[in-house]
């Protein structure tokens, strides 16, 4: 066997030093695929690939950031943002939620076997976008962090698009390479049960040992503790209207707490005095049907954002010692009238609030240094209350969804899925169609659009993808793939299948499924006429090494989806990944050899 040639070698090197560089962790990712890009195109320009020129090389090096990949995954985070921004996904979520709230352990294997199920029959990448901002929110509602729940959920799609030849579009490219080397079509359930008895073995791993592998990236700020004091107006047409409040205090979400006390039945525009974080209070507007200001007020800035096609604000904001509103109370501060925005609550430290002077006549709260409001309203009201009665505002403003067009957005991210899991146009246009609609619509506004982009992502995808062109165009794949054959016939069909399915899996994890597919399948028919074995298990090992992409972000789309959403290293998907891999390596071989009688 002739040695690599030195564009192939060093392919191999520059594969094997980003991958350090991307465990080591002292330098950001970013930093590591932007040098991994640099070194490729002075490389190619000063020693260009055989039959190509200096300029091709710069070309290869950069085609990446234009790649109909990277482009498929923004279109895809434009559109998972579209029904953030909208809540077109909360209904969803808190169906979830209920199912969290029972256990959060049940809540997370239901989740897991919808991710599997779903991508058996539907590309595993739309099943992944839908439920990427699902667990987003329920993440906000107290459920388990995204960074333990992503992962696992990533890792069991990719099992169910495993199980069908219709799950990834890799598993038809490798049947189809199969037929032109005249094997006979596998059927599009043939294999299904080999990959579901595997992933029961797996799917222990997915559900109680990886989340604990993974860190926590919920922020536990202090600000988010805070509990705002606020007055609940009962709403006319809430159920609540002729009830007692005994009746109505185990409907309160959790974190909720009532306080004074209420005599008789509850009437419309009836106020009671409610304490909770942000998030509680919003629950209980939507449980309890009322409303945390006047609905004069509330409608005034829907009509003004309307108007103007502004988002909705809500802001944490600090009074000082210099405002005005210390000792008034919110309805004779006036701040409605003058600025057009609604105080929703106020946090003061709880051993303050017990003093007497603190409350008016009418049970009101008066404003003092230091405490905390929180704020609705468009942003150019916000700074002008802001400026006008010395109030700091504080970081982490909110936009409330834009709920009138949740049903839009909702549909068309049905009809991308739809239309890219049917086969009937490629994911790549269906999601770049959705994106257009999501910002020609106002589901996405234009100016908000790179709160949507991960920066990480991109350049990550962009260096992969000129590591995969390199890898496959320096002949590093095939040079690979013939040093495997050498040792093979030494080995039980178990460990040939085991060594194959190995040898893809190290392939799709660092060039991409494509490359892995179309060096595998030759080299696995070729192997299996060389050992006077059938070719169908060896093909198979091929086609389910090229969906064992779970060690490396850069292995398959869907993990670079979930990185900046989980807050995810490199590191986990090593840590995680691998054990993943070698389990999932290793029951499939074993299947395979006793389901074809090996």
């Amino acid at each position: 066997m002739e040695l690599p040639s030195y564009h192939a070698l060093a392919a191999m090197v520059i594969t094997v030093l980003m991958f350090v560089g991307f465990v080591r962790g002292r330098m950001s990712i970013e930093i590591v695929s932007l040098l991994t890009i640099a070194v490729i195109a002075v490389g190619l320009y000063f020693f260009p690939l055989e039959g190509t020129r200096p300029i091709d090389g710069v070309a290869l090096a950069f085609g990446g950031f234009g790649h109909y990949a990277l482009i498929t995954i923004c279109a895809l985070m434009v559109m998972g943002r579209g029904l953030v921004v909208t809540g077109a996904l909360e209904p969803a979520a808190r169906v979830l939620e209920k199912v969290f709230k029972i256990n959060l352990q049940l809540g997370l294997l239901v989740s897991l076997l919808i991710a599997l199920v779903l991508s058996m029959f539907v590309n595993n990448t739309p099943v992944l976008v839908l439920m990427i901002p699902i667990f987003a929110a329920l993440a906000s509602r107290g459920a388990l962090p995204t960074s333990k729940t992503l992962m696992p959920l990533n890792s069991a799609s990719l099992i169910g698009g495993l199980a069908t030849t219709i799950g990834t579009s890799t598993n038809i490219l490798v049947v189809s390479i199969a037929v032109d080397l005249g094997m006979r079509e596998i059927g599009v359930f043939d294999f299904t049960p080999i990959v579901l008895l595997a992933g029961l073995v797996a799917l222990p791993y997915m559900w109680l040992v990886m989340p604990r592998l993974l860190g926590n990236n919920r922020v536990e700020a202090e600000e988010n503790f805070r509990r705002f004091h606020t007055r609940l107006r009962i709403s006319g047409d809430s159920d609540l209207v002729g009830k007692n409040v005994s009746e109505i205090l185990p409907k309160l979400p959790k974190n909720i707490q009532f306080h004074g006390h209420h005599d008789g039945a509850l009437q419309a525009q009836d106020r009671l005095h409610l304490s909770g974080t942000h998030e509680g209070l919003e629950d209980a507007v939507r449980v309890l049907k009322g409303e945390l200001a006047p609905n004069w007020v509330l409608d005034r800035i829907k009509r003004n954002a309307s108007a103007k096609d502004a988002d909705i604000l809500v802001v944490e904001m600090t009074v000082t010692a210099d405002s005005r509103l210390i000792t008034r109370t919110l309805p004779s501060s006036g701040i409605a009238d003058l600025y057009g925005v609604a105080v929703l609550g106020i946090h003061r430290p709880e051993r303050l609030l017990g003093e007497r002077d603190q409350y008016s006549d009418g049970g009101d709260l008066r404003m003092s240094e230091g405490d905390v409001l929180l704020v609705m309203g468009l942003e150019s009201d916000l700074q002008g209350f802001a400026r006008a009665d010395s109030l700091l505002m504080l970081e982490g403003a909110r936009e409330l969804p834009r709920r009138s067009k949740a049903l839009l957005s909702a549909a068309i991210m049905g009809a991308a899925v739809v239309t890219a899991s049917t086969g009937f146009v490629p994911i790549a246009i269906s999601a770049l169609a959705g994106a257009i609609l999501m910002f020609v619509t106002g589901c996405v506004k234009f100016d908000r659009v790179g709160r949507a982009l991960s920066g990480q992502v991109i350049v990550l995808v962009a260096a992969s993808i000129a590591i995969g062109r390199v890898i496959d165009e320096s002949g590093a794949a095939d040079w690979l793939g013939q040093a495997l054959s050498l040792g093979l016939g030494y080995l039980p069909p178990a460990l040939v299948l085991a060594a194959i399915m190995a040898f893809v899996t190290v392939l799709t994890n660092f060039a991409s499924n494509a490359t892995a597919a179309t060096v595998g399948t030759p080299i696995a028919f070729s192997i299996a006429a060389q050992l006077g074995l059938p070719p169908e298990p060896l093909v198979l090992a091929v086609l389910f090494g090229c969906n064992l992409c779970y060690a490396t972000p850069i292995a398959y789309q869907t993990n670079m989806l979930i990185m900046a959403e989980g807050n995810y290293d490199f590191v986990d998907y090593v840590r995680t990944g691998v054990p993943l891999v070698i389990l999932m390596v290793t029951t499939l071989s074993i299947l395979l050899a006793l389901w074809y009688g090996l």
